[in-house]
């Protein structure tokens, strides 16, 4: 998959940001200085005898709670999520940067102060040409409720969604995707700070963390909302889950090429899923610069979330309501084409769970013609075949198109409740039943505005290439 190319990028003069460490209390200066093509990032510790120093890479990250944390020997970075995605954000790859304490500025818990200081001085272009990772097909990572999915795409950017979901407290339940470019990030996400609930807080400061840190330094939510604060953004917390997620990528040092969809993950699932793709790109599956990712993912050395192992399937969609996967995306998942494609676009996704889909219904379709030509009515058979597609879709995650096919083997229960017409736009829902290894039962419907025009019980099982049905 070839797309647009880019120079690596530095600043041309030192700039420094001066706060307090969110972990320990102590005053820390964090220095960024100009580096050469191909350095990529890497942190200084100048407090330390001999200056030690460790790469910002996904190689040296140590499993943290609620931070991402990079070590090599007696260097020790703790926090760097922010600084990292204030880089990544403006696209400076190539920095080096002198911090005087083991963890980085909490500043205001957001990515600003690192932004505001970057932006003082100016960002150059250099001769190395920069790494890109392009997504090919679907790799995804999750433990428990929590997924973290990387999906084929048919821009040449970092598309990312996050879904947060904090249940029945102020917080709630909040969605937001963008496509990440230097503009959107310093505008609608660096401003968005570290949250978290007053019990959570109050947890902390018995355990030592956070002793000068005040909820005007940060967000801290009480039972009626944000306490002494007020929000940046009304979804500001989702906003900053999203900041995280792109600090936490950007240790692949590389720009990534995909749509990234995360439901309810964290430093570890981001960490465990920049690990599935350094394993593809070890195995030949993804090149940097434009060489697509196509084996499937079947295990990963790495931490996840409460320091378990993450499970990893190739293709792992998460539940997103405001993020959508376009037809050049679905054409990366599906093998059909027209007159026989009959998804436009998915509107919610779940792994291996549930999945909403539309299609829409045009005078131009194929088959009115012969059905019928006075009336035309779209065939119950294609209603059923359109929740056949959605769901296969949504199994995706469990294909390798290279080595096997999910084939539908029974469908019961059929109901045809309504006819659909030209103009109507159907929505198809599909949601698990059970499933094995070999196998799932899934229940569709598909509907026009909020009434039923077509509901089916299918069968779907895997076989590898080659194996008759």
């Amino acid at each position: 998959m070839a797309g647009t190319t880019r120079r690596e990028r530095t600043i041309d003069r030192a700039v420094a940001v001066q706060g307090v460490g969110f972990l320990t209390g102590a005053d820390v200066q964090v220095r960024f200085k100009p580096a050469d093509p191909g350095s990529g990032v890497r942190f200084i510790r100048v407090d330390l005898p001999d200056n030690p120093e460790v790469e910002a890479r996904i190689d040296f990250v140590e499993p943290r709670d609620r931070r991402t944390t990079i070590r090599r020997g007696e260097a020790i970075v703790e926090m760097v999520e922010h600084v990292m995605a204030a880089l990544s954000g403006l696209r400076i790859d190539n920095c080096t940067i002198e911090i005087d304490a083991a963890e980085t500025p909490g500043c205001d818990g957001s990515s600003k102060a690192f932004v505001d200081a970057l932006s003082c001085a100016t960002i150059v272009e250099q001769t190395k040409i920069r790494d890109r990772l392009v997504i090919d097909r679907p790799v995804a990572v999750r433990e428990g409720a929590a997924t973290l999915s990387a999906y084929p795409s048919a821009g040449d950017t970092l598309v990312a969604a996050y879904h947060l979901d904090y249940g029945a407290t102020p917080i709630g339940r909040q969605s937001y995707w963008a496509e990440i470019t230097p503009h959107v990030f310093r505008s609608e996400l660096a401003p968005s700070r570290t949250f978290l609930l007053e019990k959570e807080a109050e947890a902390l400061k018995q355990m030592g963390i956070g002793s000068r840190t005040t909820p005007r330094d940060l967000l801290v939510f009480g039972p009626d909302g944000p306490i002494d604060n007020e929000l940046r953004y009304p979804d500001e917390c989702v906003r900053h889950k999203l900041l995280d997620l792109i600090g936490d990528l950007s240790l692949l040092g590389k720009d990534i090429a995909g749509h990234v969809v995360a439901f309810r993950s964290g430093h570890k699932l981001n960490a465990a899923l920049a690990r599935a793709l350094i394993r593809e790109i070890s195995s030949g599956s993804i090149e940097s610069n434009h060489v697509p990712a196509r084996e499937t993912i079947e295990s990963i050395e790495s931490a996840s979330l409460d320091n378990a192992k993450p499970s990893i399937r190739p293709a792992e969609p998460c539940r997103h309501t405001n993020t959508t996967l376009d037809i050049g995306s679905i054409l990366k998942l599906l093998p059909h084409r027209f007159p026989f494609l009959l998804v436009d676009r998915v509107l919610e996704l779940e792994p291996d769970r549930r999945i909403v889909a539309i299609k829409n219904v045009s005078y131009n379709e194929p088959f009115f013609p012969g059905h019928w030509p006075d009336r035309p009515i779209m065939p119950g058979v294609l209603l059923v075949e359109a929740l056949a597609q959605a769901a296969g879709i949504m199994l995706s995650s469990r294909i390798d198109s290279k080595r096997g096919t999910a084939l539908m083997v029974g469908i019961n229960h059929v109901r045809i409740r309504r006819p659909v017409v030209p103009g109507d736009q159907l929505t198809l829902e599909v949601n698990v039943i059970k499933g094995d290894a070999r196998s799932v039962y899934v229940q569709g419907a598909a509907r026009v505005g909020t009434k039923v025009v077509a509901e089916a019980k299918i069968r779907f099982m895997y076989l590898d290439r080659g194996v008759a049905a």
